[in-house]
């Protein structure tokens, strides 16, 4: 989740930034999905919108550590989570 007031172009380059980071770690890049402005339930970070991203992947642990990493020391980014989804046989 990013922060809603940055300009749309700061979230395109937010989502390239990320796709591109992806693809150094050897990783697979799948579909990124994006929602629009979402009302927030409680204020992150003292911010009461935000623009939820979604970025589906095939990576292994250190290319997700990375990806964690990144997200982390990326002020624009209000929150942050990794579910690891294994296929079902």
């Amino acid at each position: 989740m990013v922060d809603a007031q940055l300009p749309a172009e700061e979230i395109t380059a937010l989502k390239d930034k990320m796709a591109e980071l992806v693809k150094a770690q050897g990783a697979e890049m799948g579909e990124i999905t994006q929602w629009d402005r979402r009302k927030l339930a409680y204020a992150i970070k003292g911010k009461r919108e935000g623009v939820y991203i979604f970025m589906n992947l095939k990576a292994g642990t250190a290319a997700v550590d990375e990806v964690v990493r990144t997200l982390k020391l990326t002020d624009s980014v209000l929150r942050h989570l990794v579910i690891n989804k294994t296929d079902e046989k």
